[in-house]
């Protein structure tokens, strides 16, 4: 008898910042409007099973949606009141999630313009590929 075996691969077509600060979600995103010219608006909180049969933990969610290039932009809470959304990044208080293209100099001068805010200690690209929980950020 023969025997197949289906390798799943997850698709990680997103970049992700990680974004230090002890400023409320919905401050850094007035900052973020203020100096990028984005528009975030709180939606409603993502739900996500970290612990499996155990009720969804909510972590704060602001969308902003970038008119010229479809390019889709999360502001996502890392830590709620149930645990972290990753729980190997406990540093990160948020994470910027971008979906869709976006041109390598845009990226750059994202982070740069986020680092440059005096309340965000820091702001880093990072991999998703080596991110362990990195299912917590597929919606």
């Amino acid at each position: 008898m023969n025997r197949k075996y289906l390798k799943f691969d997850i698709d990680l077509d997103f970049v992700l910042i990680a974004v230090t600060t002890s400023l409320k979600d919905y401050r850094v995103c007035y900052l973020i409007n203020k100096c990028l010219n984005f528009n975030f608006v709180r939606t409603e909180d993502l739900a996500v099973d970290i612990y499996q049969g155990a009720t969804p933990a909510h972590f704060s969610l602001f969308v902003y949606k970038w008119e010229a290039s479809d390019t889709d932009f999360y502001f996502i809470g890392n830590k709620g009141p149930d645990g972290y959304l990753i729980s190997e990044m406990k540093k990160a208080d948020y994470f910027l999630l971008i979906r869709n293209y976006i041109d390598e100099n845009d990226l750059d001068n994202i982070v740069s313009a986020l680092n440059r805010i005096p309340e965000i200690v820091a702001a880093v690209k990072i991999d998703p590929k080596k991110i362990k929980s990195r299912e917590n950020l597929l919606f």
